[in-house]
């Protein structure tokens, strides 16, 4: 008998119709996956395999709009899931009433899935599973309708000591890739580990997710530079890495991000599904992926009623020569300006998800804009090279270190919300940085945008930063940390950048999530950390709101939380 060995993840819910989904599970062998609801609405797919392991995205159909429907998964009839004695409520499909009234999204980043040790976790309460327990407690409680998770679902160079250990029974670990993951088996192992916490499993299997990987997923600097890639490729351990990374990423997160219509026309899924074993399918689409990353597009866009989703992939789709650096190349960049323009009238709301923030602190800005004037050879040879070691040791590597995509993007957010049809807010999601702020920028050379544009940071769902760089960020906004950035990028000759901004909220540091309440053309943020109650980790954990507002009241309001 097949049995379940992951998921149930529900990943896609139509809000054009609100009459389907997609549910994602991995089996332990091949067999037929189908989902049934308490409605009626079903669907059913056969296992694809890949690399040993059995998968299927199961489309579901039939469902009314405007309700909530508990389901079942069975696996050649029998059910799987919910497991027997399960502690938590049923899973279900919640369907948005045609056409929607609004959305509530909750989005975060950088999720290290290492169970806590003896009880107590070194890095605090998760705050996936601190939302988990909520809702389980309390299905009344406000939900969200959709989870963004904006990188870092998996840390492929930051293993755990149980999955270490399980390494280690592989291979030998002095040898490279040492303790991180090497091959397709090996990210599984991240997948379940991260997947199968009880809480986050029930979660994920009853509140939609959009996902987008960032470096973690592959390798902390995945693709920083070109001559940081060139080295990457001399090792005997790399090919192997990106490859798996890149097929596990189709696996575990990218196929769900996709609607059905879409899915059906994807000629890799379509093979992949044909094929009694589909590993070499995938393996080289990966292959020519890695080699050409402009022949691939990670990239998606979801329409939420009138809220539009861009999710932006803004590792493999870089330009890494020093001289024409991109964030995005061109193919990528004119897709983003093209949805982003398209129907601007049927919208009220853009959402930006990109893992690395637009805006920073200043002082960190100029610094990342000083290297990579630095690093393409203004200053001259030796200081691109101290440049490029610089980069890599301090990260330097978000949209402030590629100059003319981080001013098309702001050039881009001026005409998307300005003039008729623009929207109500333009917010650009973003995590990475392990703290949240709010930023508000403003275009000193032209008139401001209609819309409210602002960055919204959020991250570590479940990490840490040092104290020391808590200090550093706090200090990038200050005064002084400006003029030290300003005189930064005087020294690199640096452009002005074609947006100042400022901080209207934060830094706040914690695991926390980020909540947009988006109702017609009103807009509203709620940011909440998970706090341990009491003095031991073992006394559980609650959600507590550090700050709520709304975003579309006056722009130069700002109101403090608790």
């Amino acid at each position: 008998m097949a049995d379940l060995r992951l998921g149930p993840l529900l990943r896609y819910v139509d809000w054009e119709s609100g009459g389907s989904a997609t549910v994602w599970v991995e089996a332990d062998r091949p067999c037929t996956a189908e989902v049934r609801c308490a409605d009626g609405a079903r669907g059913a797919s056969r296992t694809f395999r890949i690399a040993g392991h059995h998968y299927a995205l199961v489309p579901v159909t039939g469902l009314t709009p405007g309700t909530t429907t508990a389901y079942e998964v069975l696996l050649d009839d029998e059910r799987v899931w919910p497991p027997a004695g399960s502690l938590f409520p049923d899973s279900t499909i919640r369907t948005p009433e045609v056409p929607s009234d609004g959305i509530t999204v909750s989005f975060g980043s950088c999720r290290w899935s290492a169970a806590p040790d003896d009880g107590h976790d070194p890095v605090g309460p998760d705050a996936l599973d601190t939302l988990a327990l909520r809702l389980a407690a309390d299905p009344t409680a406000e939900r969200p309708d959709v989870l963004l998770l904006l990188g870092d679902q998996v840390y492929a160079d930051e293993t755990s000591k149980e999955t270490r250990s399980w390494l280690a029974t592989r291979r030998d670990l002095s040898e490279p890739p040492g303790a991180e993951v090497a091959d397709y088996e090996e990210y599984s192992r991240l997948y379940d580990e991260s997947w199968s916490d009880p809480e986050v499993r029930w979660l994920l299997s009853t509140v939609p997710s959009c996902m987008i990987f960032d470096d973690h997923d592959v390798i902390d600097d995945w693709n920083t530079s070109a001559s940081w890639l060139a080295e990457m490729r001399e090792t005997a351990w790399w090919q192997d890495r990106i490859l798996s990374g890149l097929m596990s990423y189709w696996v575990y997160q990218h196929l769900g991000n996709l609607s059905p219509a879409e899915l059906e026309s994807d000629e890799l899924y379509t093979a992949v599904r044909a094929a009694p074993d589909g590993t070499d399918l995938l393996k080289s689409f990966a292959t020519g992926a890695d080699a050409d990353p402009a022949s691939v597009r990670w990239s998606y866009r979801r329409d939420f009623g009138r809220t539009r989703l861009l999710m932006v992939d803004t590792r493999a789709a870089r330009v890494l020569d020093e001289k024409n650096r991109s964030m995005l190349d061109a193919g990528e960049a004119g897709w983003v300006r093209e949805q982003a323009l398209a129907g601007r009238e049927t919208y009220d709301h853009l959402l930006i998800g990109t893992s690395l923030p637009w805006l920073l602190p200043p002082l960190i800005h100029d610094a990342e804009s000083w290297n990579a004037a630095l690093c393409r050879g203004e200053r001259g040879g030796r200081w691109a090279r101290f440049g490029e070691d610089l980069r890599r040791r301090a990260d330097l590597e978000h949209w402030a270190a590629f100059p003319d995509s981080f001013a098309e993007l702001a050039r881009l957010f001026a005409e998307a919300g300005s003039g008729d049809g623009a929207p109500a807010t333009v917010c650009v999601l973003s995590g990475d940085v392990h703290h949240a702020y709010v930023a508000e920028p403003s275009w000193p050379d032209r008139a401001q945008p209609d819309a409210r544009v602002l960055q919204l940071t959020c991250s570590p769902v479940h990490n840490s930063i040092p104290r020391s760089i808590q200090v550093g960020f706090r200090f990038g906004w200050s005064r002084t940390g400006r003029r030290l950035g300003r005189a930064l990028a005087r020294h690199g000759r640096v452009s002005k950048p074609p947006v100042s901004w400022r901080r209207t909220g934060g830094p706040w540091f914690g695991n926390q999530l980020m909540t947009l309440t988006l109702r017609g053309r009103s807009a509203g943020l709620r940011l909440e950390q998970a706090r341990a109650l009491g003095s031991e980790q073992t006394a559980g954990a609650q959600l507590v709101t550090v700050e709520e507002r709304e975003l579309t009241a006056d722009r130069d309001a700002s109101h403090s939380g608790a």
